[in-house]
């Protein structure tokens, strides 16, 4: 068992419950997960170790440097758990006249008011699916993405939205569901 420095990191030293259905392998420095969602492989710091006890995993610091890595691998870890066994989900709205999105296949064709259609190819593990909300009259279509792990789901939600981000006039663009713009005011005419 790996040396415990008195003083660990608030969010490191708590443990991590392994839900029924995920299997944890623990391999030297790499962490693999598998669960019904999927699997994922994580190689952990030098500095930590991580230890099974239980139906929870516990991240141990070598050293008193390593506190830092401790919060960080068990925030890391504890995301693998929860990807695996319910995976993770986040939406995208496109506010504007003519948005338009299209799922075929893997390949994600967007319409969003520039000169050239966006064509994105959806990388393996991610679930897309496309919905048309009606608000007050207004129909636009929504994106809704799935995976089970949670830094690919947030990089492929912001590359979607670095296409067309929200402009502060009138708040046309992608924009995350729930997210809200704060709008500036447009040219004040002269006044007399």
């Amino acid at each position: 068992m790996a040396k415990v420095t008195e003083k660990q990191s608030r969010v490191g030293k708590a443990p991590i419950p392994v839900v029924k259905g995920v299997d944890v392998k623990i391999d030297g420095k790499k962490v693999t997960l598998k669960g019904p969602k999927g699997e994922i492989t994580h190689v952990i710091h030098p500095d930590v170790t991580v230890e099974r006890k239980g139906e929870t995993l516990i991240v141990i610091p070598k050293n008193r440097k390593a506190n830092s890595f401790q919060g960080l691998t068990r925030a890391l870890l504890a995301n693998a758990v929860h990807g695996v066994s319910q995976g993770f989900k986040t939406s995208l709205d496109l506010y504007g006249v003519g948005y338009r999105a299209e799922i075929k296949g893997k390949m994600l064709n967007l319409a969003l008011g520039l000169s050239h259609p966006v064509n994105f190819e959806l990388p393996d593990g991610i679930k897309a699916r496309v919905e048309t909300i009606d608000e007050g009259g207004l129909k636009r279509p929504r994106l809704h993405l799935e995976c089970h792990d949670k830094s690919l789901l947030g990089q492929v939600a912001s590359r979607i939205k670095s296409f067309r981000p929200p402009e502060p006039y009138k708040g046309k663009g992608v924009r995350f569901t729930g997210e809200r713009i704060r709008e500036k005011a447009g040219k004040a005419g002269k006044g007399a």
